[in-house]
């Protein structure tokens, strides 16, 4: 039987018998003693043979190679003084084997090394093909432990501390309008019907509520079929929480208690409290995001009233058709962005480019209050507006004004983008910040221009604020998200819970009442028999994770990920199905291959 894990040893354990299982990390002969470093999930130990002290298991030793997996037996010794390894978590000590059994080895070269002390790049199609070795790496390791603590830390807060109960929501559910693309799969026992993976347990973790649980939490598995990211995955998980009889404030309160102990519990990081706060328009406004990155400054300015009857038709011109110009002042922008850059064919260029943009203006603030621009620009602002739009930003000698003008969502998503940028190149970003930023107050509905209809902006069963309740179009949602260091990895509302309210919101997103009826009629018909106030929140696990490992790709945070083209190389999937299975489901694909000439 396994006495110990390797990670666990210390000085404390010197003279005890050890039972351990591993993996061979790496393999050394020192003049005829042989020294095996041996690794499971918890860590290194190392093991010493020596021809004289431990003759039983010298000869297996001298075979060993990385990756063989062992059981060892021996005793816990002190490392001698010009050998302890302060870096390792068991570096004072060491095991001499009196056994060492070889359970299994390696018989196929490995695609790359896996041993800790080794530094070998690996691109991630190898990794994600051969995840099983991967996952030994202690990189990876080290990812799956933080995971496993996220998880374990927010059931003991939700459990013990606050009464939560966990309860399983089906897997299986019905295709439902609003959110991404569905997942959906036939029925063979219910022929030409489809059942749909859950993008979330939305109307599952309502009906708990009405159901009188209370406070539920799950770790749910979630499906959207959308295009992918570095924090996107087809499948995901998630933290889903609902609590019925807390307010706003109260459901706040109680999520900033969670991540503060997870942070505590997990990273050993006190997180100071009260979370700072911004509205929607303000988030938008000043950085616009609404997940802003607020770690660093370069806050945007709006000029739109300042430049709407310049001569410069790029400017008022946007204004005029209902959009708006925004500056991103960049303090010494001068010394580090040259002109080439902003240019067509500049990496920053590029960068406003895919978000949108047809290009960056740009002034550059010289002594004395002097500028340098297009000439378009100069030519057209009066020496009043030049002052007040130096004011504005604030600019002294030496700053970079970047402006973008067009409609109001393009103009936003590329200077947030080039903000981003720019703060990363120009070393802004505080090491080991940790800001935590809640975003309230969002519309409760956004235009759809493919469809031309409203949408909601979160899901329509969020509740609007009471007191804008008359005219939905123009409400505001009671809807919170939370923002880590750039990244959303939370939100959630207070829900409708009265059958008018709801009816009115799908009226809104251009449902008609048999659809209405057809799609949620089981939910309405919930809200009929005393729904109590309620509300919730979902936080991305994996994004969450993602950040606590200091990664920056969320498939850095999952044993098994998928590809940024939904694939996994491990196990080729998606893949073909025998056709007997197609008919069994009553259904046939209607993809044609192109021919591979055609394709050419």
């Amino acid at each position: 039987m396994r006495t110990h894990y390797c990670g666990h040893l210390r000085a404390t354990d010197i003279g005890e018998t050890v039972t351990l299982f591993g993996w061979v990390d790496r393999r050394r002969d020192h003049g005829g003693v042989i020294f095996v470093d041996l690794r499971d999930r918890t860590g290194v130990v190392q093991i010493v043979s020596d021809p004289e002290r431990t003759p039983e298991s010298f000869g297996t030793a001298n075979d060993l190679r990385n990756e063989y997996v062992v059981r060892i037996c021996g005793t816990v010794s002190q490392r001698p003084a010009a050998s302890l390894n302060e870096k390792l978590p068991t570096g004072q000590v060491e095991i001499y084997a009196d056994e060492i059994e070889l359970l299994n080895a390696v018989r196929k070269q490995l695609p790359f090394q896996v041993s800790t002390a080794e530094s070998e790049s690996v691109r991630e199609e190898l990794r994600l093909r051969y995840r099983y070795l991967d996952l030994r790496r202690d990189r990876m390791a080290q990812n799956l432990q933080t995971r496993h603590a996220v998880i374990k830390a927010i059931r003991r807060f939700l459990e013990d501390a606050e009464s939560f109960m966990e309860v399983e929501t089906p897997i299986l559910t019905r295709s439902t309008p609003e959110g991404a693309r569905d997942f959906i799969l036939p029925s063979r026992v219910n022929p030409g019907e489809w059942f749909a993976l859950p993008q979330s347990p939305q109307l599952f973790k309502q009906l708990l509520m009405v159901a009188g649980v209370d406070r539920y939490y799950q770790i749910a598995r979630c499906f959207r079929d959308e295009d992918l990211r570095a924090d996107r995955q087809p499948e995901f998980t998630q933290l889903d929480m609902e609590m019925s009889f807390l307010s706003q404030e109260e459901i706040l309160d109680l999520n900033e208690r969670l991540v503060c102990h997870v942070f505590k519990t997990v990273k050993g990081i006190e997180v100071s409290r009260p979370f700072a706060r911004l509205t929607y328009a303000e988030a938008m406004d000043r950085y616009g995001s609404d997940k802003p990155d607020t770690r660093y400054g370069l806050e945007l300015v709006e000029v739109s009233d300042l430049v709407a009857d310049s001569g410069f038709k790029v400017f008022s011109g946007a204004v005029k058709s209902g959009g708006m110009v925004k500056v991103l002042p960049i303090p010494d922008g001068n010394d580090v962005i040259s002109n080439v850059r902003i240019k067509p064919g500049g990496d920053l260029f590029k960068v406003a480019a895919a978000a949108g943009a047809k290009g960056l203006a740009y002034i550059r603030v010289r002594e004395n209050g002097g500028i340098d621009t297009i000439g378009a620009i100069k030519d057209n602002l009066t020496p009043e507006q030049t002052q007040e739009l130096l004011e504005r930003t604030g600019a002294q000698p030496g700053t970079l004004l970047l402006f973008g003008a067009g409609p109001s969502a393009v103009v936003n998503a590329t200077l947030d983008r080039v903000r981003q940028a720019i703060a990363k190149e120009m070393n802004l970003i505080p090491d080991d910040a940790l800001n935590l930023l809640w975003v309230t107050d969002f519309p409760m509905f956004e235009w759809n221009a493919d469809e031309q209809r409203l949408e909601a902006l979160h899901h329509p069963f969020t509740a609007p604020r009471p007191e804008e309740a008359h005219d939905l179009k123009t409400a505001r949602a009671q809807a919170y998200d939370l923002v880590l260091n750039g990244y959303e990895i939370g939100g959630g509302s207070l829900r409708i819970y009265q059958p008018e309210v709801q009816r009115q919101v799908f009226e809104t997103i251009g449902l008609s009442e048999a659809e209405a009826q057809d799609k949620f009629g089981f939910l309405l018909e919930a809200f009929e028999y005393g729904t109590p106030p309620h509300g919730g929140i979902a936080y991305g696990l994996d994004r969450w994770v993602m950040l606590m490992a200091g990664e920056e790709s969320i498939r850095a945070a999952i044993a098994f990920p998928k590809t940024q083209q939904a694939r996994c190389l491990l196990t080729s999937a998606p893949a073909s199905v025998d056709k007997k299975q197609l008919k069994e489901l009553h259904v046939a694909s209607t993809y044609q291959p192109k021919l591979q000439d055609e394709a050419q």
